[in-house]
């Protein structure tokens, strides 16, 4: 809300199987749109508890059609709306984003590795079948927390998490993008270790808008403020964080992840 307050969610309910086609139809006209506004490319928004993790995950999808129960039934919503969008616009501007280990609004999954290299699976046919790789997978890691912590816990050691990611970097046959609770450090070392072609930031970019070059130069941080991140005014919390230049003034302190 423009107050930064939460409104009271509405009581979801489920498409019925005849709504699906058209959903996958607004996925695709979303995309067409964001090209033609002069985007480069699209990413389909995966993970995180939102629409396609609702079908993904056996914690919370209990469908009982072609689109619940066993894992290819699960990921089938998903494979059908990349195949569309990509056939829209071109595969080389698509990227999919997915978060199989993450428990964000409750969506859960018995087996999150096996998730995760469905998925993969699906995506590679996809990509064999259509003779051309997608831009990027976006995975984000199981460190990553919505509000500061996760609703269920962490899924694992770190150790753990670290195999989850290296067995998904491992399968999938493309550019693999990680994110998630990653400081410049721990960037490097995913690069290093070649854990991933390529690392995501998120709330620290919101916060700096020179990140690259405070990274370069392994400068102090602006620390991001949370309770902005949602809200309405189109200035607080997204444009008004300062550059490096101001930030030396001593209006930054180092951020905390």
């Amino acid at each position: 809300m423009p107050d930064g307050s939460y409104a009271t969610y509405p009581n979801p309910q489920a498409l019925q199987t005849s709504e699906i086609p058209e959903v996958i139809d607004q996925y695709r006209q979303a995309a067409l749109n964001a090209i033609r506004a002069g985007f480069d490319g699209i990413e389909i928004h995966g993970a995180h508890g939102y629409l396609i993790d609702q079908f993904l995950k056996d914690g919370i999808n209990d469908r009982t059609d072609e689109y619940g129960g066993s894992i290819e039934n699960r990921c089938r919503f998903l494979m059908q709306l990349v195949r569309e969008v990509t056939v829209a616009i071109g595969s080389d501007r698509v990227g999919v984003r997915m978060s199989p280990a993450i428990d964000h609004l409750d969506a859960t999954d018995s087996d999150p590795l096996g998730l995760g290299l469905a998925v993969i699976q699906g995506l590679n046919k996809l990509q064999i079948d259509q003779g051309a790789k997608l831009t990027y997978l976006h995975v984000t890691q199981p460190r990553y927390t919505a509000y500061g912590q996760t609703e269920s816990g962490r899924p694992g050691t770190e150790d753990e998490e670290a195999q989850l990611l290296r067995t998904w970097r491992r399968s999938y046959q493309g550019t693999f993008i990680c994110s998630g609770g990653f400081t410049r450090e721990l960037g490097i070392q995913a690069l290093a270790e070649d854990g991933a072609d390529l690392v995501a930031y998120g709330r620290l970019f919101i916060s700096n808008p020179d990140l690259v070059l405070r990274f370069k130069l392994n400068a102090p941080l602006n620390k991001y403020v949370r309770k902005t991140f949602y809200t309405h005014d189109p200035i607080v919390g997204y444009t008004d964080y300062p550059f490096l230049n101001k930030a030396n003034k001593g209006q930054a302190t180092l951020s905390r992840l």
